[in-house]
């Protein structure tokens, strides 16, 4: 097999802007360009083969009847395990959190959500929130979401390009304006909505929010991750800088300006051109890529390489049982 561009699906958002349209030329008729799905098989939307024989497949059925495209080291999901998206806040996300597995099962029929942002621009003063700065307890957060006063108490980060935020389930976090992101997430669309600022929907009302359920779920803690900015480290033709590793996906920036090899035996990759332009080239096989370009690389595929100078964030699934 060889490998094949994504066309995304595009979700419009009351807080999205215009910068996936203007800057990674994504396409659609919808006025607001919230999110792009670059690499999705969730229910809620699943990416369409855009090159090659399987063109305009939805990628679901493409895997669906060649699994052996995913690799060994999915054979331990019972489902696709991760979903990459870029993101434009131009206003405030609502603060919320995501459930882990075992609550989602039972309560969603979804997967629970870990998650990594990777900040690819930021306005000066841009902020977003992870966490909270004290413990707190589940009567305490009630209390602060009734009263209004929840964001006294959480943990607002001055963010800048470059900037990395590793996310477990249970950890409070709202994108603040002005922030472009590409997210690597386990793959599930499952929210709850502690506190949007009184905004209201399409339907002229205020948006629901999941205040019993996200009690239930929340880490009550300051994080426990580390944020900022990532080493970078050599390589012969650029630079890799490691973004995060858990048991859903590793994810990596690569800056290649003179040749990067991609694939691997043991599991599907995906490349998402941040920046530059390249081609993707092994056999007889030729792709063009450009920034907002997203390629799928099956496992097993023959070798083939990056050439061209450009910066590509890149997810695989790792042989590993356990988060690091």
């Amino acid at each position: 097999m060889t490998p094949f561009l994504l066309e995304a699906p595009i979700k419009d958002y009351i807080w999205g802007g215009t910068r996936l349209r203007e800057e990674f030329g994504k396409e659609s008729t919808l006025e607001r360009l919230a999110e792009s799905w670059e690499l999705s098989c969730h229910p809620d939307g699943t990416s369409i083969i855009a090159s090659g024989g399987s063109k305009g497949t939805p990628l679901t059925e493409f895997l669906s009847s060649h699994p052996e495209a995913l690799g060994k080291n999915c054979a331990r999901f019972d489902r696709f395990p991760v979903l990459v998206k870029l993101i434009d806040a131009r206003n405030d996300l609502s603060v919320q959190v995501h459930p882990d597995d075992a609550y989602a099962r039972a309560h969603e029929n979804d997967n629970g959500k870990t998650e990594m942002w990777y900040v690819l621009d930021a306005d000066d003063g841009a902020e977003l929130v992870y966490g909270f700065r004290d413990t707190l307890t589940q009567e305490e957060l009630r209390a602060a979401v009734s009263d209004n006063s929840l964001m006294e108490k959480v943990n607002r980060v001055p963010v800048k390009k470059g900037d990395v935020f590793f996310i477990t389930p249970g950890t409070l976090h709202a994108i603040g304006k002005g922030i472009l992101i590409a997210e690597i997430q386990q793959n599930s669309n499952v929210t709850y909505r502690v506190y949007d600022y009184g905004r209201l929907g399409a339907d002229g009302k205020p948006r629901e929010l999941h205040v019993e359920k996200a009690i239930e779920v929340t880490k009550l803690a300051p994080p426990e991750h580390r944020y900022g900015q990532p080493e970078r480290i050599n390589l012969a033709g650029g630079w890799r800088t490691p973004l995060a590793e858990c048991r859903y996906f590793r994810t990596e920036r690569v800056d290649a300006f003179r040749g990067t090899d991609v694939g691997s035996a043991d599991t599907f990759t995906h490349i998402l051109v941040i920046d530059g332009e390249a081609e993707l080239v092994g056999g007889a096989e030729t792709l063009p890529l450009k920034k907002g370009s997203s390629v799928f690389v099956p496992a097993g595929s023959e070798a083939f390489r990056i050439k061209g100078n450009c910066s590509m964030i890149i997810t695989t699934i790792p042989d590993i049982k356990e988060e690091k």
